[in-house]
């Protein structure tokens, strides 16, 4: 069984929202922050949004603050990114993770399979 499970994303609009889903099994969810990374087409995987669900703290990347909302929900184990005011720029495969501290690909312990976003203009 798969530790993390994303769901949602699709295709969007410049301006519009999606909402972004991430089912992780009980041992993730209590044990590790929960985050996002995006990796668009040629590009590296990068830091987007993450949470740590025992706390509520959270962080973003700069150039999606006052866009992109990540929110737990502890009763079902589930991390949820609320994207607005998307962009053309926002396009990209969508990952959610489990980390401890270290923010970067190289320290996520636990990789979903993806989830792809593309925005039109």
């Amino acid at each position: 069984q798969a530790e993390l499970v994303e769901s949602g994303g699709g295709q969007g609009q410049t301006g519009g929202s999606l909402r972004l889903s991430c089912l992780a099994s009980g041992h993730v969810f209590s044990t590790y922050n929960i985050g996002w990374f995006r990796e668009a087409p040629g590009k590296d995987r990068d830091y987007v949004a993450i949470i740590s669900p025992k706390d509520g703290r959270t962080n973003y990347v700069d150039s999606v603050k006052g866009g992109f909302t990540i929110s737990a929900d502890s009763a079902k184990n589930m991390v949820h990114m609320q994207m607005a005011n998307l962009e053309p720029e926002d396009t990209a495969v969508y990952f959610c993770a489990a980390l401890l501290e270290v923010v970067h690909p190289q320290a996520v312990e636990y990789w979903g399979q993806g989830t792809q976003v593309t925005v039109s203009a």
